[in-house]
C-alpha cells in the first residue's frame, strides 16, 4: 500500500508527497496499481467563510480531476477507482429515506439555507469532477458516505460523546431530522466488499441502513453511556455553540435520511445495522481504551 499525502510522515507503509492539484512523480504509483481510493478533502468541521469555503471545494475538485487525469494517462491504469463522497447530496427531509435510485439531490428546493446550498454545490462539483475523467478502463465508484462513527479522538462519535458527558446530550432543535451514520467496521467492510465486487460501478450510499431522528439517537447514545439525561438546545442555542466550535449548525441540524440501496441489492450484510447495537459497541470501545 502506498499512501500520497501533502505532508508525509513516518508510517509502517510508503508514503509518497503530492499537493493534491497537480501532476508529479507520485504517478508512476497509480500506474500498475490495483486499486485507487481517493479520500482527499478539507474537513467540514469548521465556519463556512470564504476562505474555508474555497479550501472545502478545491481540495476535493482538485484532487479529484488530478486522480482522474493520472488514470487517463497510466500505461496500466488501476482496474478500481474509488472516490469519496457525501451523502450530504441528497435533499433535505424526513420522509422516505434517499437511495441511490430514487433518492432526491438537493439545492433546488425553497427555503434551503445558503450554508447548506453551498454543502450540496460542493458534492456536486465533486462527483462531477468524477464523471468528467476519461477513464474507460477503470470502474469508478463513487461513495457517498454518511457520518462515519468511530471511537477515536477528534471524530463525530467523539463530539457527540463529549456532549453527552456534559449533560448537553439532548434533542437538537425539533429532534426529527434524521441523523444517518455507519459504523467504522461497516465503512472498512464495505470498502473490501465493493473492491471485490467487479461488477458493482456508479454511486453507492455508504449508510447503515437505520438512520433515526435527531431525538431518539442522541437518546440511544445517552442509554448506551449510562447518562439519563441530556439538555436539549434550541436553534439559537445550537448558534451559539457551533460559533464557539467554529463549526456549521448544518451538521446537526440538516435532515440526512440516507438508507443503503444498492449494498443491500448486493447482499452486503452490515454487522452494526442498527444504532443502539453501534453505539453499545462504540461506547464500550471507547470505555476500554480509558480503562
Amino acid at each position: 500500500m502506498v499512501v500520497l499525502t501533502r505532508n508525509p510522515k513516518p508510517a509502517p507503509w510508503r508514503v509518497k508527497q503530492w499537493d493534491g492539484r497537480t501532476l508529479g512523480t507520485w504517478t508512476s504509483e497509480i500506474d500498475g496499481a490495483d486499486a485507487v481510493v481517493n479520500l482527499a478533502g478539507r474537513s467540514v468541521n469548521c465556519r463556512y467563510g470564504t476562505k474555508n469555503r474555497r479550501q472545502i471545494l478545491l481540495s476535493r475538485t482538485e484532487s479529484t480531476r488530478v486522480i482522474g487525469q493520472a488514470i487517463e494517462e497510466s500505461d496500466q491504469p488501476p482496474p478500481l477507482w474509488m472516490q469519496m463522497s457525501t451523502a450530504t447530496i441528497y435533499a433535505d427531509h424526513t420522509d422516505a429515506g434517499n437511495d441511490e435510485h430514487s433518492g432526491i439531490i438537493g439545492g433546488e428546493e425553497p427555503g434551503v439555507p445558503e450554508a447548506w446550498r453551498f454543502s450540496i454545490d460542493v458534492a456536486r462539483k465533486w462527483e462531477a469532477a468524477v464523471d468528467e475523467a476519461l477513464t474507460s478502463r477503470t470502474r469508478k465508484v463513487i461513495l457517498r458516505t454518511a457520518m462515519v462513527m468511530s471511537p477515536e479522538r477528534g471524530g463525530t462519535f467523539d463530539t457527540l460523546l463529549t456532549l453527552v458527558r456534559l449533560g448537553l446530550g439532548g434533542a437538537a432543535a425539533s429532534g426529527r431530522q434524521f441523523v444517518s451514520w455507519i459504523h467504522h467496521a461497516d465503512f472498512v467492510r464495505a470498502f473490501e466488499f465493493l473492491m471485490k465486487r467487479e461488477d458493482i460501478e456508479g454511486v453507492v450510499n455508504l449508510a447503515a441502513p437505520e438512520p433515526l431522528p435527531n431525538r431518539e439517537f442522541m437518546r440511544v447514545l445517552r442509554r448506551s453511556w449510562g447518562v439519563p439525561f441530556g439538555l436539549p438546545a434550541t436553534p439559537w442555542m445550537l448558534s451559539v455553540g457551533a460559533l464557539a466550535m467554529r463549526s456549521e449548525t448544518e451538521l446537526i441540524l440538516k435532515s440526512r435520511r440516507v438508507v443503503p440501496g444498492r449494498l443491500l441489492e448486493e447482499g452486503f450484510a452490515f454487522e452494526f445495522a442498527d444504532w443502539p447495537l453501534a453505539a453499545r459497541d462504540l461506547c464500550a470501545d471507547r470505555q476500554g481504551r480509558a480503562s
